[in-house]
């Protein structure tokens, strides 16, 4: 996949403009692509960067989502989730939780196996284990480091986990451009243009050439998550706001746990979890309103204390654990008046056909979601879109493997396992290679066999190799340090946070697209300066 330039797309004849490449977005141009219409899509920073990435990074129905009764939800994104398993299987794999019981009275044990009787029941279909329970002595057995004082068990289920959501959203932007997509990352929408009252597309800004100019198309399609309202300014002017933006907040920390451990923090009675993830822990989340730009979204000192006090309770070593960096999201629920808390807000979705509530013609809003059901959105969208532009069709997206997810995992790296002892490479890059890729990981293994040096490791804290960061730049699309570093590979998600191979990437992406000295310093810089932003984990208040 190549980056389309603003010209090419302002060529193009397009049936639909999607604004937003967040997972949504996305999902949106491969259905539509896959049914035949001509699409385009912008993004201002790059495919996943948003919402996407800062994620509990979980494929699951929900299960506190019971306890509001929202199971339609539960049930749709349970038939999600087994969808997902099977058409991108190198990307999402099931996850194990456990739920421990701390002097849980009976009663509240006895609602626990009726949630979980529901939560089996309302996945009937579906190929991942059924739920058990297990004693005191075997849950400390499966999880050694949680604090015995008090437990008198704990549940067992399975849900999935996609470790990197960003390559799923990729994965998707990838299938959109193999049917004749026309993608551009690092392209804002700078406003919709209109004619007659009518959206007709935007003017957008190439930010890596500078060049502003509109792009055209039938039908717009606003999929720019918690930034919605800003985006409408001007569409629909002194409406009230379609979104309530909350702030989730993650923390990486040592491994507390081999499972994914679902816990209920003390203070509030919030859902959160412990989740292992890339060989650490990942704690979160958070759940508060968030008013400011989703760009400048951080964690703040509160965050971290209210997570670590609540961990501790459960992983009593949590108290000393290093925090290496945080990760802030804002999640776009759907605006409802009346509910104070932000957790009890619904994780249901809608789709905003202005033209049905007195605003333009030729703009369609997507108003919330959640990742687990970002397949299904996009489904709606498109069928929404078919619609409108007279051409009915169905979605394949059910059935059609994503980019990759044409194999099992274990039978794609039994297929790849001569060539990759060639290379020297262990089993541990092998898997990495084959969960990132899937069966294209046969292009980066390719670019390594040019080049001995390119299966070395990128960075000494994880199986990356370099020749990952060249098919980043020569396939990807992948324009910036950031996007190499963060989105395409996840050696910017270790403990180091890249610093320990900064210079050596650079010269590596810089190589393959051609930067020259100043540009390489140029993208160092800015690299450097979005991890002090985006991840720095401030002093809990207690600390």
């Amino acid at each position: 996949m190549q980056r389309s330039t603003l010209e090419t797309l302002q060529a193009a004849d397009l049936d639909l403009l999607i604004v937003g490449g967040g997972i949504i977005g996305c999902g949106v141009a491969r259905d539509a692509a896959l049914r035949g219409f001509k699409v385009g899509l912008v993004e201002c920073e790059d495919f996943g960067a948003g919402t996407t990435s800062r994620s509990t990074r979980l494929i699951h129905g929900g299960l506190r989502y019971l306890e509001l009764l929202d199971f339609d939800l539960v049930r749709s994104d349970m038939r999600e989730r087994e969808i997902l398993l099977h058409i991108a299987p190198h990307l999402v794999r099931p996850l194990p939780f456990l739920i421990p019981m701390y002097g849980w009275p009976l009663w509240k044990r006895l609602r626990l196996r009726v949630g979980m009787v529901l939560y089996d029941l309302l996945s009937y279909d579906k190929s991942l284990p059924w739920h058990r329970f297990l004693s005191r002595r075997d849950t400390l057995r499966a999880e050694p480091r949680l604090n015995p004082r008090r437990l008198k068990g704990a549940a067992k289920y399975w849900d999935a986990q996609v470790e990197f959501p960003e390559r799923l959203a990729l994965a998707n932007a990838l299938g959109a451009a193999e049917h004749g997509a026309l993608l551009s990352n690092h392209t804002t929408a700078d406003s919709f243009a209109r004619e007659n009252g009518r959206v007709v597309g935007v003017v957008a800004r190439d930010l890596c050439t500078g060049q502003v100019g509109p792009i055209r198309a039938r039908l717009t399609i606003n999929a720019t998550g918690p930034w919605l309202d800003r985006s409408l300014a001007g569409v629909e002017d002194g409406g009230a706001p379609l979104l309530r933006t909350t702030k989730g907040v993650h923390l990486v920390v040592p491994p507390l746990s081999r499972n994914a451990i679902l816990l209920i923090a003390e203070s509030d009675n919030r859902v959160f979890f412990v989740v292992p993830w890339l060989g650490y822990s990942m704690v979160g989340t958070t759940d508060t309103d968030y008013r400011d730009d989703p760009t400048v979204a951080q964690a703040d000192p509160l965050d971290v204390s209210y997570l670590l006090r609540e961990t501790e309770s459960t992983f009593p070593e949590a108290s000393r654990s290093t925090v290496y960096y945080s990760m802030a999201g804002v999640r776009a629920l759907v605006r409802k008046d009346g509910i104070r808390k932000e957790s009890q807000v619904s994780r249901k979705h809608t789709i905003r056909d202005h033209a049905r509530v007195g605003g333009p013609e030729g703009l369609v809003s997507v108003v919330g979601g959640k990742i687990t059901a970002y397949r299904l959105i996009a489904e709606e969208v498109t069928d929404l879109a078919a619609r409108r532009l007279g051409c009915p069709s169905r979605s394949p997206t059910a059935c059609a493997p994503l980019p990759g997810g044409n194999a099992p995992p274990e039978v794609l790296a039994a297929k790849l396992e001569p060539r990759a002892a060639a290379l020297q490479l262990n089993d541990a890059a092998l898997r990495h290679l084959v969960g990132l890729y899937g069966s294209r990981a046969d292009g980066v293994l390719a670019i390594a066999e040019g080049d001995a040096r390119l299966a070395e490791p990128i960075c000494p804290h994880g199986p990356s190799i370099a020749a990952q960061a060249l098919y980043a730049v020569r396939e990807e699309a992948a324009t910036t340090l950031a996007d190499v570093l963060l989105r395409r590979t996840p050696v910017g998600l270790a403990a180091c946070l890249a610093m320990d191979c900064l210079d050596r990437v650079a010269q590596l992406v810089g190589g393959a697209a051609g930067w020259n000295a100043a540009r390489r310093d140029d993208e160092i810089a800015a690299y450097r300066k979005l991890v002090s932003e985006r991840y720095a984990a401030p002093l809990s208040a207690a600390g």
